[in-house]
């Protein structure tokens, strides 16, 4: 069984038995109950309106965002969804080939009232997934998934007759709305980029990173980029998660020429991993490190990753005389609490940057013109801003969970093994030692459970990590 429903959406496989996979009545399903969930927040809305107006203006129907990403499997789905919300009577603003950010900030930008992109993000190509954004452009609250997992289960759900169907919108501006919005930072200093001169490879792993990055760039005012894995075919030339073991095509170009800068990013163009001119890894936990150290020294802010990211955030914003907060793992946690913390810069240390100056999203672009712009104002190369920041060494595992493991009592009888030391049970648990860390946690998107573990050598990390391992299937047994 390969279809996961969580509180951010639906996850899985195209193909195969409905309810065990993503079939095209699954899609169908829950593309009705997320509908049917804003119609009737929407109607409860607008009862209490009239209620305190007064007023009997009429009821008008929704407008929703679509957008996807290059999958073989996207365009069939992106049919579905956008034909269901029409028989729900909503208007479809269709996106076609875009960007998880880019989406989110259409929503914002076209005054939506939800959306949906049609993305699983870093997962092989035979996933597919619909995530599920609110009004503001922001993933679904943890009780609105909950509750739009139980309409699935409805048989209650009418669709409108022909006379009251929605419209279909082909909006094919996305891209350039988000990039104009991005040049309008104030710390986005598209002039020193341009003066800089700088030579920047990319690889956008046959999706729509290949049509939103070099758009960017030339924005941007980068004239020389080259374009690894552009072809927007969903047949991923590597597996599409931007780690260290996938990204040896990019290394290994780099090598061959004289490259300022390489930037890598997953299908849906959430996650940023960063490459520095001598063809080795920035690694992507410290993507988010250096633009808050940019953002900071700009913009005086508290900052917020979640409990599986490095604590070299912590450290930068100690730098500052900020304030660091953590958060269970999961965007929507994390954009929660930096809205709790005023946080401003945030994120996720597999590379996902939040600048809640332009939204509260996941954003590769913001990020690479971020860090162009901090290298651009500094003269710094990628390697001397890498060495500004510890050299932490974290690692990063999972094992495969059977169905009737008891994984709370698990995650339980580890928080007690483990409580001589800093223990922290809001996601999993994590346990802090002094000069390391380790979380373990089951994953939101598959059936797994995920072990991270930081240290200051990758063999202290690595042991920390397989301890955990063993004390896991030690208590499996």
């Amino acid at each position: 069984m390969t279809l996961i429903k969580s509180i951010s959406g639906i996850r899985g496989t195209i193909g195969g038995n409905i309810g065990d996979n993503l079939t095209p009545i699954d899609v169908v399903k829950f593309t009705t109950a997320f509908a049917y969930f804003l119609q009737s927040k929407r109607l409860k809305d607008w009862e209490m309106e009239q209620e305190q107006n007064g007023e009997k203006e009429p009821l008008q129907p929704l407008k929703m965002i679509v957008g996807r990403d290059a999958r073989v499997s996207g365009d069939i789905v992106n049919r579905l969804v956008c034909s269901t919300l029409q028989s729900m009577g909503i208007h479809v603003v269709d996106l076609g080939l875009s960007t998880t950010p880019t989406t989110e900030m259409a929503v914002i930008q076209q005054h939506a009232d939800g959306g949906i992109i049609i993305t699983a993000s870093h997962n092989p190509m035979q996933w597919n997934a619909l995530k599920l954004l609110n009004s503001t452009g922001e993933f679904v609250s943890g009780e609105e998934g909950k509750e739009i997992i139980r309409l699935t289960e409805t048989d209650d759900i009418k669709f409108v007759t022909v006379d009251k169907l929605g419209s279909y919108t082909l909006y094919e501006n996305g891209i350039k709305d988000h990039v104009d919005a991005i040049l309008r930072l104030p710390l986005v200093n598209k002039n020193a980029i341009a003066k800089a001169n700088f030579k920047v490879i990319l690889d956008t792993v046959n999706s729509t990173g290949a049509l939103a990055l070099p758009y960017l760039l030339k924005e941007l005012g980068v004239n020389d980029v080259t374009v690894l894995n552009g072809e927007m075919n969903g047949v991923f030339a590597h597996n599409p998660e931007p780690i260290p073991e996938n990204l040896a095509g990019i290394c290994n170009a780099m090598n061959r020429s004289n490259y300022d800068v390489g930037f890598v990013v997953d299908p849906d163009v959430d996650r940023l991993a960063i490459v520095k001119e001598d063809g080795t890894l920035f690694v992507e936990e410290n993507t988010l490190v250096a633009v808050a150290d940019y953002v900071l020294q700009h913009t005086p802010g508290n900052t917020v990753s979640n409990l599986s990211s490095s604590r070299a955030l912590k450290d930068v914003t100690d730098k500052y005389g900020m304030t660091y907060t953590p958060s269970a793992v999961g965007e929507v946690n994390v954009v929660e609490m930096m809205k709790k913390t005023n946080a401003v810069i945030g994120g996720e240390g597999n590379g996902g940057v939040i600048y809640p100056e332009l939204h509260y999203g996941r954003d590769a672009l913001v990020g690479i013109a971020l860090f162009l712009t901090y290298m651009a104002e500094s003269k710094k190369s990628c390697s001397q801003i890498r060495a500004l920041y510890p050299d932490y060494c974290i690692v990063k595992k999972k094992t495969e969970l059977d169905s009737s493991v008891d994984l709370k009592a698990i995650l339980a009888k580890i928080a007690e093994k483990y409580a001589n030391y800093q223990v922290n049970t809001v996601d999993g648990v994590r346990v802090d030692f002094d000069d390391s860390w380790v979380h373990v946690r089951s994953s939101n998107t598959e059936p797994i459970m995920r072990i991270y573990a930081e240290a200051l050598t990758p063999q202290v990390a690595e042991n920390i990590a397989n301890k955990l391992i063993a004390d896991i299937r030690e208590l499996m047994n």
